[in-house]
C-alpha cells in the first residue's frame, strides 16, 4: 500500500513543514489538487505553487487536475513538477488524447472518476493509464464524509484491469477506519488529507493508515 497525503489539507503557512514531516513519516508520494472554481466549487493552488514544493521534496508529485480543459495547461505543470498528472474523464472528451499527452509531456498518466461516473468511461484506454483515481467524495473540498460506493468501483476496476500495472487509487474520507476494506477491495494507493493534516502528529497519522490498510494485504 502506497501512501499519498493529500496537501489539500496541510497549513499553507507552513506547508513546507507540513510536507517534511510526512516525508519522514514514510509518505510515498504528496496528492496535489488543483481546483479552478469552475469544474469544481473551489479554487486552490497553480504551478507556482507547485514549482516551490517541487523544490522542497523528493517525493513524486501526484497532481490532480480538477479543471475545464486540463489539456491547455498540461505541459505547464509537468514543467513546474509533476511527476503523474490526473485528469477527470467528465471533462476531457477526447480523454486517449490528453492521456498520450501527458505522456509525451515527460508525466505518467491518470484519469479521475467521479463518484456517479462509471468505470466503463475507461475500457478503452485501459492501455494508455498508469492510474485510476476513484473519488470517494464528490471533488472540491476536503473533510467530506466517505461515500462507500468506492468499494464496489474499486472492485469493477481491479477486474477490468486485468495484468495491465495500472495503480489504483482512492481519495476523499480515506482515514483508519476504512483503510482495510479498500485495500481488500482493490486500492493500491490511500489519498488522505484530513486524517493526516488534522492530526496531532501527521507523521503518526501517516503510519497507522499504512498499518491499517497493510492488514488486508
Amino acid at each position: 500500500m502506497r501512501i499519498a497525503p493529500s496537501i489539500l489539507s496541510a497549513d499553507f503557512a507552513a506547508l513546507a513543514d507540513d510536507i517534511a514531516r510526512v516525508e519522514a513519516a514514510g509518505a510515498d508520494l504528496l496528492h496535489v489538487d488543483v481546483m479552478d472554481g469552475h469544474f469544481v466549487p473551489n479554487l486552490t493552488i497553480g504551478p507556482p505553487v507547485i514549482e516551490s514544493i517541487r523544490k522542497r521534496t523528493r517525493l513524486p508529485l501526484d497532481v490532480h487536475l480538477m479543471i475545464e480543459q486540463p489539456e491547455r495547461s498540461i505541459e505547464t505543470y509537468v514543467k513546474a513538477g509533476a511527476d503523474l498528472v490526473t485528469v477527470h474523464v467528465e471533462v476531457s472528451p477526447h480523454l486517449h488524447r490528453t492521456l498520450n499527452q501527458i505522456r509525451e509531456a515527460g508525466a505518467r498518466a491518470g484519469a479521475a472518476l467521479n463518484p456517479s461516473s462509471l468505470p466503463a468511461a475507461l475500457e478503452y484506454v485501459l492501455d494508455e493509464l498508469d492510474l485510476i483515481l476513484v473519488m470517494s467524495v464528490n471533488p472540491g473540498f476536503g473533510g467530506q464524509a466517505f461515500i462507500p460506493s468506492a468499494y464496489q468501483k474499486l472492485r469493477q476496476l481491479r477486474a477490468m484491469r486485468g495484468t495491465r500495472r495500472i495503480q489504483l487509487s482512492v481519495d476523499g474520507g480515506v482515514g483508519r477506519a476504512n483503510a482495510a476494506p479498500l485495500a481488500e477491495a482493490g486500492a493500491d494507493i490511500l489519498v488522505a488529507g484530513s486524517f493526516i493534516f488534522t492530526a496531532a502528529d501527521p507523521a503518526q497519522a501517516v503510519r497507522e493508515l499504512r498499518s491499517a490498510s497493510e492488514v488486508a494485504k
